[in-house]
């Protein structure tokens, strides 16, 4: 071997005892397959929280998993230190695979996609009627990242003793999007949560809103008082809430009978990451007819053969209105 102008072997490699760097590297890496199974119910700032076995324990993102993220939903491997005493860590060594991962971007230009939650079979969107009035188009964002990770929607409209919920239950009637309508009282009492709580049996579902919408008062009218989350107010002249949920938590159902995830309140939901080959699969009446698009055909331009899937009677009108108002909204728009 020659370097730097002289001849060397061996005995010209010196490497110093102790120092970082002199051990061996190997690219075999542990199965750790004692490993116990946990449930991440919370990430803040590094430290995760997790469900093992019944106990909470907290822990961090093992060196080995590199950038790969841990969100709540996630069904991972953790080893170390599983009591859930004080002060004390465990390890996430490994993360399952997601059966469903609901994304969202900043902007509809930003490429960075950030996971809102994972392994959730359903997305409750929940928004007033009035103060703060309701963002169809936000609703239409929520509904297409939904679509996107295969998640079933639920709509749940709030403060119908301020405005009726007719009007916005005409524009997603072709969609056939389950609802649950109900009045500040029902939402303040109780009765409003009874309601939902059929819709939420055995399933995990993550909660999104706008802030102001009573989304975090209904989260807790449907889990454990101890595990409720504090609550905000909207303000009188602006119809705007804070922010009272800063990171997704997950909390269980009274009775196990389910998994709710209350995420922070959205101002925007941006989809740059959205595919419209995967939103069409929302629509098995329409998903057929688009054997017959162009290649990469946004199924809003003249050769889209959706037309005449719909002109031959396949398909209601109304229905793919609504898919192309739906990708429509991918598109960044003043004031969504």
């Amino acid at each position: 071997m020659r370097r730097y102008g002289k001849h060397t072997d061996e005995d010209d490699i010196r490497v110093r005892p102790g120092r970082r760097g002199s051990r061996p590297r190997t690219h075999r890496r542990p199965k750790h397959e004692d490993a116990a199974e946990g449930f991440v119910v919370t990430v803040d700032r590094g430290r995760l929280t997790c469900l093992v076995d019944g106990r909470t324990v907290t822990a961090m993102k093992a060196r080995e998993l590199g950038r790969k993220g841990v969100v709540v939903g996630d069904r991972v491997a953790v080893v170390g230190d599983l009591s859930g005493a004080k002060d004390t860590l465990a390890r996430i060594v490994r993360v399952e695979k997601r059966a469903s991962v609901l994304r969202r971007t900043a902007d509809d230009d930003d490429p960075y996609e950030r996971v809102v939650v994972a392994n959730a079979d359903q997305l409750a969107i929940v928004t007033a009627l009035a103060d703060p009035e309701p963002r169809p188009r936000l609703i239409d964002r929520c509904l297409v990242a939904a679509y996107d990770a295969g998640l079933d929607p639920l709509l749940v409209l709030t403060k119908s003793d301020l405005a009726a919920a007719d009007p916005l239950l005409e524009t997603y009637a072709p969609l056939g999007v389950r609802y649950v309508v109900c009045n500040r009282e029902e939402l303040a009492n109780g009765d409003a949560a009874e309601r939902v709580r059929e819709r939420l049996y055995g399933r995990t579902t993550a909660f999104v809103g706008h802030s102001g919408v009573g989304k975090t008062t209904l989260v807790n009218a449907l889990v454990p008082p101890a595990r409720r989350r504090a609550t905000g107010h909207v303000n009188a002249v602006t119809g705007r809430g804070r922010h009272t949920t800063t990171s997704a938590l997950a909390l269980p159902l009274a009775g196990d009978s389910g998994w709710v995830i209350d995420t922070p309140g959205v101002r925007s939901f941006g989809l740059h990451h959205v595919d419209a080959g995967r939103v069409i699969h929302a629509f098995p009446d329409l998903e057929p007819g688009t054997e017959g698009c162009p290649r990469a055909c946004s199924h809003d331009e003249p050769d889209c053969a959706l037309d005449a899937w719909v002109a031959d009677g396949r398909a209601e009108p109304a229905r793919l209105h609504s898919l192309r108002r739906l990708l429509a909204t991918r598109e960044p728009h003043e004031g969504d």
